[in-house]
């Protein structure tokens, strides 16, 4: 995300200037853009305090509750830094030329923070392309002049393995980052694993639930991130369960799950008790209520990270959990889980979770050309759903899909 996203506080203050002149006081805004700007910092920071940290099961690092992403605006991630954000999601996107400031901050003190490379296949997409080792090793290294950072902590397989077997065949990637640890430029191998099950674009696809459960005994990874929501499925459930005990990581991702969107439904929100936002109760939830060790929560400017990351490590209040209930009931009804239970059921081979995820990205966190850019090039869309129903007796949430679909190309088409 970038910061032409929102209108930050010290773009509000000019305008304002602009706008009002010197009669109501336009001296007293004057102040310079980075006084003003550190300024909104300093009250985001004493809003939020001090974020509780959590050992992690194999290595012992000591890592913030919620996770920080790379593509925040500036502030926030300076914020962030100050309330005690220190592992970083993305971090390969920050470029020495374009986040000096990012970097400069992180730089100052390198070893308080995990900086982590994302590795994609290579020469199609998460579904066609390749596992290769000689690109992915040349791909970290690049990203490391581009950032600075001398080291990556953590170098992640985005999107994962289709297959169980997949993993245990295709060793690409892990020789990849044994080259690399060998050179002291990254350190811990992870991997964000999504779901493939009945995808048509990958023969015999299987859950994220399926492939973490059999890698996890044996080690390599030292934790993975995965898509995880209030309601989720009971497989990702036991998959936490069983994690917490062989001391396998976990990092929940797309964890929002709608809660942009209800914010904009008056008559959802009336509902809530008062003073009690969905992000705040999530962050909450997530952090005390869940096995979790970590968690990702997508956010656009300062407002949102004190919403969210102000109730990070609090318990949970019966007001939260009154939220919860709400949220849970308007996710189920409106938004997808992306387990992929309905796709094999599609004759028309519909890439279902991938248009619903897409539609995430532009209602929930505001990517709409992003998210129309992703959908274009998909080759079957929305629009060849021919209404024949087979999906609706799989999808364990009861939404009605060709409904969903419609409305959801109505946004990305």
């Amino acid at each position: 995300m970038s910061n032409e996203c929102y209108l930050g506080r010290r773009d509000f203050l000019m305008k304002t200037v602009g706008a009002v002149g010197t009669s109501v006081g336009a001296s007293q805004l004057m102040a310079r853009p980075d006084e003003t700007n550190e300024r909104a910092i300093e009250e985001a920071v004493e809003k939020v305090g001090k974020i509780a940290r959590h050992k992690w099961p194999v290595s012992g690092r000591k890592i913030s509750v919620l996770l920080g992403c790379a593509d925040w605006p500036d502030e926030v991630i300076l914020a962030g830094m100050r309330c005690g954000v220190n592992y970083w999601h993305k971090a390969q996107y920050w470029d020495k030329e374009k986040r000096p400031k990012v970097l400069a901050a992180i730089l100052k003190n390198r070893e308080a923070h995990y900086c982590q490379v994302v590795v994609d296949r290579v020469r199609g997409n998460h579904e066609t392309g390749a596992i290769d080792e000689e690109e992915h090793y040349q791909h970290v290294k690049e990203r490391l002049e581009a950032t600075g950072l001398r080291y990556f902590d953590d170098m992640i397989f985005h999107f994962g393995y289709h297959t169980v077997e997949e993993y245990k065949t295709n060793r690409a990637f892990i020789r990849a980052f044994e080259r690399l640890k060998k050179e002291k430029v990254v350190r811990r191998l992870a991997l964000s694993q999504h779901n493939y099950n009945g995808n048509a674009k990958v023969p015999g696809g299987q859950s994220a639930a399926e492939i973490l459960t059999a890698l996890m005994p044996d080690g390599l990874y030292e934790h993975a991130q995965f898509f995880y929501s209030y309601g989720d499925s009971e497989a990702i459930n036991t998959l936490v369960d069983q994690a917490k005990r062989k001391g396998f990581g976990t990092i929940g991702m797309k964890t929002s799950r709608g809660a942009s969107r209800m914010k904009q439904d008056e008559e959802f929100m009336k509902r809530l008790p008062a003073g009690i936002s969905p992000h705040h109760a999530l962050a909450r939830w997530l952090t005390t209520e869940t096995k979790l060790d970590g968690a990702v929560i997508a956010l656009r400017g300062l407002d949102q990270f004190v919403d969210t990351y102000s109730g990070a490590g609090k318990p949970i209040r019966a007001s939260d959990k009154a939220v919860l209930d709400h949220l849970r009931i308007f996710a189920n009804r409106e938004v997808c889980s992306l387990c992929n239970e309905c796709q094999p059921h599609c004759p028309q081979n519909v890439p279902i979770g991938e248009i619903l995820r897409y539609e995430r990205y532009a209602l929930d966190y505001g990517e709409v050309d992003t998210a129309q850019a992703l959908y274009a090039h998909l080759d079957r869309r929305a629009t060849d759903c021919n209404n024949c129903g087979q999906c609706l007796g799989h999808c364990p949430q009861g939404m009605r899909i060709p409904e969903k679909l419609s409305r959801a190309h109505g946004v990305l088409g």
